[in-house]
Order: structure tokens, then C-alpha cells, then sequence
């Protein structure tokens, strides 16, 4: 597949209803080398995910009965917030690790929201039965092409603002975001994967040599919590043998706390995930090593200025 011919049609089409989200280089967190970074947290819905909900929707017609996603919370608040804009009725399942912030912004766009025990492949299940009983366009949230292809608009934006890292460390759970890097950057720019130890779904691929469903859970669960890594996702990080770091719960947590204290940057523990890799030590870059960090979300749960149904304006004009 020509990713890069479809991410950049991608641009182009999502282009005026997504954020150009800001870059920001550092020399912080106790590192002794600069660090760029991406703020998608800034995004629509606070994450990356709108880009792939209106990528999709964008290039297919969508069916009278509207669409239908499983989330951990941020696709599913991307999916709902895209389809109100462009007139469309969505169904959102998401399991009850999703957390009252994303559960609140889901429900602050009008979206039909229905909350299942478990966890996303809970969720997912769900949302198959309904696509087979309703006739609703379901909208992966990461393993189909027009949702990879919207996220490595990010990386193609990212390029476009002046990117000058050599490696790029991505936080990943399922696996769209950083499939969307690496069929965007072809191996121009090392890759890095970077998982909860607590959710690994890539690197247990990796190691079986297929993807394989693993346990669970843990601070990023709600972001990073997809049982089994998307196919999309297992084939280009084999292809371009992108390599993937593990680091723990407690670093994590770490570089959440390193980003508020030393730039007032409020993420959630996903938005943390590939900092801490670096914090960690998970990933040592080599000397001269320019290295760069997306900062994938920001619903940080709970959220610690006010009631998280006021964060999202869904006023569309």
C-alpha cells in the first residue's frame, strides 16, 4: 500500500477541521540532550484521534444509520465530535476503564454512549454486534487504513513545522498512531514504539512473530489498553523492524509529573508514555542523537480544573 500517497490526500482533506497542533523544543527533564516536542494534546477532543475519525469519514459515504466505534475513550470522543460536525448520528461504546473524564466529553457532544463492562475488546464486541444489527459504518480506532492514514497527518504536519529529530519515540496501544509514523516516514526517521509494561500488545507480537493477545492494565490502560495489536500496525513495524521500549507504571507516572512541573503541560498517562522512555532510560539516545516526543493526549482523569463536561465546546456553526 502507497501510505504515503494516502496520508498526504489525508492533509488535504482534513485540513480544515483539525488543529495544526504546536512543536516545542526543550532541554528539560533532567536530560542532558534537547528534546522536541509535538502538543497534540492541543488537538480537538484532547488527542490525536480526530484526525483518523474525520479521514475516514471524510472519504466514504456514511449510512443513513449513522457510525458506531469502540474506544478506551479518545476515539470514541474523536468519532462523536467529528460525526455531530458533519451532521451524522454516532453510537459509542466504551468500557468502564474509559474514566468520567472521557466518558463525560463523549456524552457532552450528543452522541448515543453506552458504557460496557471489561475492557476495549469489551467494547469492540459490542460495537460489531451493532454494525451487524444496525447497518452503522464502524470506525476502528486503529487498525484501518483510512484511520492510520488520518493519523500519520501528524507526522506529515510535523515534518511541514521544521522536524529536525532523527528519532521520534511514539506511545502506542493499539497501534494506528504509530503505523501512521512509519507509513509517513518510510525509515527516513528512526521509529521508536514505546508501551506500558502493563500493555505490550506490539512487542508480544514482535517477539511471537504474530500478533497475540496479552493482559491488560495499569495507569494507561484507558489509552493504551488494546488487548492485541492492530495488523496494519504489526506488518510495517516488522517490515521496518521498529523496535519497541517497555517501561513501567511508575515512569510514567514520573514524566506526567516532569511535564507539568517544568512547562505546565497537562497529559494524560498515555501522553506521558514516550517521555518516559527517555526519563527511564528505556531508550538511550546515541551521542548526537537528535530525538523527538509526541505528547499523544491530554484527558488526564480526573480532570483537576473543572467539571470535564465543560471542556469540550460542541457549539458547531
Amino acid at each position: 500500500m502507497d501510505w504515503h500517497r494516502h496520508i498526504a490526500s489525508a492533509t488535504h482533506r482534513i485540513a480544515d477541521h483539525v488543529v495544526r497542533t504546536p512543536t516545542l523544543t526543550v532541554q528539560s527533564f533532567g536530560l542532558a540532550y534537547p528534546v522536541e516536542l509535538k502538543l497534540e494534546q492541543l488537538q480537538h477532543t484532547g488527542s490525536f484521534k480526530p484526525r483518523g475519525a474525520f479521514n475516514t469519514l471524510l472519504s466514504q459515504p456514511v449510512p443513513e444509520a449513522g457510525v458506531v466505534a469502540a474506544s478506551g475513550g479518545n476515539h470514541g470522543a474523536a468519532v462523536a465530535y467529528a460525526a455531530r460536525s458533519l451532521g451524522h448520528a454516532a453510537k459509542i461504546f466504551v468500557p468502564e476503564i474509559a474514566g468520567e473524564t472521557k466518558i463525560a466529553l463523549i456524552r457532552a457532544t450528543g452522541a448515543e454512549l453506552e458504557v460496557v463492562p471489561g475492557t476495549y475488546a469489551n467494547a469492540l464486541e459490542a460495537a460489531q454486534d451493532w454494525e451487524m444489527q444496525t447497518g452503522a459504518m464502524q470506525i476502528h480506532a486503529y487498525d484501518a487504513p483510512a484511520t492510520v492514514a488520518g493519523q500519520g497527518t501528524l507526522f506529515a504536519e510535523w515534518e511541514s513545522q521544521g522536524l529536525e529529530a532523527d528519532t521520534v519515540l511514539v506511545a502506542v496501544g493499539g497501534g494506528g498512531l504509530i503505523a501512521g509514523a512509519l507509513g509517513w516516514l518510510q525509515g527516513r526517521r528512526k521509529v521508536i514504539a514505546v508501551e506500558p509494561a502493563t500493555a505490550c500488545a506490539l512487542k508480544s507480537a514482535l517477539m511471537a512473530g504474530h500478533p497475540t493477545n496479552v493482559e491488560v492494565g495499569g495507569i494507561a490502560a484507558n489509552a493504551l489498553g488494546a488487548r492485541r495489536i492492530g495488523e496494519i500496525c504489526f506488518e510495517l513495524a516488522q517490515d521496518m523492524r521498529a523496535p519497541s521500549v517497555i517501561v513501567p507504571d511508575a515512569a510514567i507516572e514520573a514524566a506526567q509529573h516532569a511535564l507539568w512541573r517544568d512547562h505546565r503541560l497537562l497529559v494524560e498517562p498515555a501522553g506521558a508514555t514516550a517521555l518516559a522512555a527517555l526519563m527511564s532510560g528505556a531508550y538511550l539516545p546515541t551521542r548526537g542523537e537528535k530525538v523527538a516526543v509526541l505528547l499523544c493526549g491530554g484527558n488526564i482523569d480526573p480532570e483537576p480544573l473543572s467539571d470535564p463536561a465543560t471542556q469540550l465546546d460542541v457549539s458547531f456553526t
